[in-house]
């Protein structure tokens, strides 16, 4: 089986969302760094840059990710038509 060609704006709606749940991940975890460590000065901002983290970590991360991979997914169509696509064996 050779893929030629992936539906772009569908691989992209897909790893956006994945790109999502990383970002979510790594914000919760920014998160818990930036509570610790301004924690001692009592002014609040670890709070703040936690809170910043998990909101805004997510929608960067997913936005850059449907975008990259709407941009790899255009390029491979491009390529697989020109030199052929990626051959896959299944059972």
């Amino acid at each position: 089986m050779v893929v030629k060609s992936v539906g772009a704006f569908s691989f992209a709606k897909i790893m956006g969302t994945l790109y999502v749940i990383i970002g979510l991940v790594f914000g919760l975890l920014f998160s818990l760094v930036a509570v610790a460590g301004f924690g001692t000065s009592g002014s609040g901002m670890g709070a703040m840059f936690g809170i910043g983290a998990v909101i805004l970590l997510p929608i960067v991360y997913g936005c850059i990710g449907f975008v990259a991979t709407l941009i790899g997914a255009w390029l491979y169509n491009l390529a697989a038509g020109i030199v052929g696509g990626v051959e896959l064996e299944t059972d």
